[in-house]
């Protein structure tokens, strides 16, 4: 199988620091250079002491990034880079031919006006929005086997649309009244001195943000659309927790069949487990609980893996539906290395168990 040359640009982050974890291990993947203009001449081994008994961590060192350059040595470049600089770097390497995968929201949506509304300044690269693919690779796993670029979804999204589109597409919910709330972990925010995320600040601490608007929404909302088939609105509320990574959603989703007793009940339930069985028995990153389980964070840190269970309601006739992923593997540089590994044909699961 042949091997691909990979670069990443922004691998200082949290979400770069995982993806030169990721491909260093890669076994079909050769890491050929990683950027960061704070680190710039430093080895691998250097900013990331854990790494240090790699034996290509001593000689791979940091550069600042350069399109042109990365351009001639890699064929695949991940941007782990803020909202805004990613295009900037996007629009160069797939006019040299690169193939990019990008971690940031900046070819997410579909439309630069929805992303004017939610980002708050004019898309650098408008011209790029039809082409991206939006890799989520459970939903769009045809679609990133012919892409050069691919928009790595968000975290919290990963966590709200892997249990709510297939439930949508089966018609068994109401695209309507959706309610999803949201934990994450403080590694969520990026690697930034800011004091709302100092540990003092932290610590013992569990507050809301981004209410009512954040920034996710305009790609919940866009995917969960095009699964519905008409426009769909949610109310979300992420919240800070005091844990380094991990996110855990309840999302309360009203069924399109009431059910007023147990028979009804038991019938829904069947149709909720044929739909789950069906979109996610054999994909090797989803974990569809049974019984009594529940997700939970510690299950799924470190890994590329997201649990799902579900719990029908009969006072109130929701449906609630519970998901568990790590933030920074599933919900960020995990998925965008299964996508490269759809993209290339290597085995899915490869350099991610």
């Amino acid at each position: 199988m042949t091997t691909r040359n990979v670069a990443i640009i922004g691998a200082s982050g949290y979400s770069g620091e995982e993806l030169v974890r990721l491909l260093l291990n890669h076994p079909h993947a050769e890491l050929v250079a990683v950027t960061s203009r704070q680190s710039a001449g430093q080895s691998v081994a250097q900013v990331f002491p854990k790494f240090a008994s790699h034996p290509k961590s001593k000689a791979l060192r940091f550069s600042d990034p350069n399109a042109e350059v990365l351009a001639k040595q890699a064929d695949i470049v991940f941007l782990a880079l803020p909202h805004g600089v990613a295009a900037e770097f996007a629009v160069p390497l797939l006019n040299a031919g690169c193939t990019v995968i990008d971690l940031s929201a900046d070819f997410r949506l579909k439309s630069a006006e929805v992303y004017k509304d939610f980002y708050a300044h004019d898309h650098p690269a408008p011209e790029l929005l039809k082409k991206s693919v939006y890799g989520l690779p459970e939903i769009h796993r045809a679609k990133i086997k012919g892409a050069t670029l691919i928009a790595s979804p968000g975290c919290y999204p990963t966590s709200i649309l892997l249990p709510t589109i297939p439930l949508l597409r089966a018609k068994l919910i109401k695209p309507t009244g959706i309610i999803a709330d949201s934990m994450s972990g403080v590694s969520g925010a990026g690697r930034k001195a800011e004091v709302d995320y100092l540990f003092v600040e932290c610590n013992e601490s569990v507050r809301p943000y981004g209410v009512p608007k954040h920034r996710h929404l305009s790609e919940i909302e866009e995917q969960l659309s095009l699964a519905s088939g008409e426009k769909v609105t949610i109310q979300f509320t992420p919240h800070l927790i005091p844990v380094n990574r991990g996110i855990l959603t309840t999302l309360y989703l009203a069924p399109e069949k009431h059910f007023s007793n147990a028979t009804e009940a038991a019938a829904l339930g069947e149709q909720i487990t044929a739909c789950y069985q069906a979109a996610y028995a054999n994909e090797p990153f989803v974990r569809v609980l049974e019984g009594k389980a529940l997700p939970d964070t510690k299950n799924v840190t470190g890994t590329n893996v997201v649990e799902i269970a579900w719990r029908l309601d009969p006072r109130t006739g929701r449906l609630i539906v519970m998901s568990a992923e790590d933030n920074i593997v599933k919900g960020a540089s995990g998925q965008a290395v299964q996508s490269m590994n759809i993209l290339c044909g290597f085995p899915e699961t490869a350099g991610l168990v």
